[in-house]
Order: C-alpha cells, then sequence, then structure tokens
C-alpha cells in the first residue's frame, strides 16, 4: 500500500516512514499542505498537524472534495474541539501523538475497510481474475474452487497487487485477529493458493514481512517493501 506523509518535523518523518517500512507500506514524505496537494495521494493519508502556515485543515478539506483518498490526522493537539473539527474538514480519522505503530496500522485497516467496498469490482493480475463483487476467481478465464478463507485471503492481496501485504494484516482481515503466536494458518492458505492460480500468477514471500501477488513473468517492484524475496516462494 502507498502512503503519502505529510509532515514538517522531520525527524518525526524519518522515524514514522521507516516503522511503516518495516510494515511493508511504501511512504512518499511531503512537508507542506502546497506540496500535498500536488502530490498523488496513494491509497491512505497520514496528515501532520500543525502544519506551516497553518493551512493543514485547508488541505485535508481540498484533499477530501477532489478524492475518496483515506485520510487520518496526526496531531499533538487531543481536544474534543479539534478532533471534532478535524473529522468535519474530510478527515476519517484522528489520531493524537504519540501513538504507537500498531494502532497507526490498525486505524489504517479500520478506514480502509470502510472505503474500499465502494470500488469494489474485479482486479486482474496476468491471467487472473479476481470478482470482488462475485467472490470468484478465475485463472485463464476458467472459474476456481476456492473456500471463503482463501478467497478474502486472495482479494486481500489482490486489491494490492504489487506491493507487500503485511502478515499482520493479512490475519487482521481475513481472521479478524492480528495474533499468529505458532500459527500457520496463513501459511497453510498461501500455498494452497500458490497450487491453485498457477500459473497466472505468483504469490511472493518477503521474509519477515508479507506476501505480494503478481503476474507470472512480472518482475518484483524495486523497493516495494522491505525484507528479501523469499527465491524458493514460487517452488512451495
Amino acid at each position: 500500500m502507498r502512503v503519502l506523509l505529510v509532515e514538517d518535523d522531520p525527524r518525526f518523518a524519518a522515524a514514522l516512514t521507516r516503522a511503516l517500512h518495516r510494515c511493508g507500506y511504501e511512504v512518499e514524505h511531503v512537508r507542506t499542505a502546497a506540496a500535498a496537494l500536488d502530490a498523488s495521494p496513494g491509497e491512505a493519508v497520514l496528515l501532520g498537524l500543525p502544519l506551516p502556515a497553518g493551512d493543514g485543515l485547508e488541505a485535508c478539506r481540498r484533499l477530501r472534495a477532489r478524492s475518496e483518498v483515506a485520510i487520518i490526522i496526526l496531531s499533538e493537539r487531543g481536544t474534543e474541539r479539534d478532533r471534532v473539527t478535524g473529522l468535519r474538514e474530510g478527515a476519517d480519522d484522528y489520531l493524537v501523538r504519540p501513538f504507537g505503530i500498531a494502532e497507526l496500522q490498525a486505524r489504517l485497516d479500520a478506514v480502509l475497510r470502510r472505503i474500499r467496498p465502494r470500488a469494489a469490482g474485479a482486479r486482474t493480475i496476468g491471467g487472473l481474475r479476481v470478482d470482488l463483487d462475485g467472490r470468484i476467481a478465475y485463472v485463464n478465464d476458467v472459474a476456481i474452487r476456492l473456500t471463503p478463507k482463501e478467497f478474502t485471503l486472495l482479494a486481500a492481496l489482490a486489491r494490492e497487487h504489487g506491493t507487500v501485504v503485511p502478515r499482520e494484516r493479512l490475519h487482521r482481515e481475513v481472521w479478524q485477529t492480528s495474533w499468529e503466536g505458532k500459527s500457520r494458518t496463513l501459511d497453510v492458505h498461501i500455498s494452497t493458493l500458490r497450487t491453485k492460480i498457477r500459473p497466472a500468477a505468483v504469490l511472493e514471500s518477503v521474509h519477515a514481512v508479507g506476501y505480494r501477488l503478481r503476474a507470472t513473468g512480472a518482475p518484483s517492484p524495486p523497493g516495494s517493501g522491505p525484507g528479501a524475496v523469499d527465491a524458493t516462494a514460487e517452488n512451495r
């Protein structure tokens, strides 16, 4: 997932960017509201307030007017009035500093769950087509049989195909839990999906981070997520 971070504090921005990279996010950082309005917002905007010239809320308002992108305000100001104002100006959520990366991830997931049903449709990855509305997947135009959990997992990967989806997020979206422990449930489902979607698409393991879905023959995007790709993943 690609995230636009709007933050004028370089030290805070650098620390947050590193943490998000470790969780599998691509991050573009800008420091001003004007730069935020000129940048591609990706799937989510993390809007740090206040911004220089006090134009952070105006940027929020303008981003919302032209896009359905998820917007989460990150602010040191946590009064009820501040939170209500931010939400009324178009933010989907409001997070008060300091906060942990796990809470930010959970809020990102929750906001995106609310937004994504508006743009379900289908995703095509090489010879794989995933019909998100009909909950049917096709390999080279032939429907494949998937369990409900397998389809939910495939849909989560298909929505962000080409980028790394963290293991924790997959656990939350598919099993409504972030706790893995020693469970290999996710790995077993991934292994089964690899077999079912061949030869149309590939499921790559990114060590200690998560999984990436891409078309067969398509190169792994450089820098699309932290960690080294497990070269043996396709042959398991």
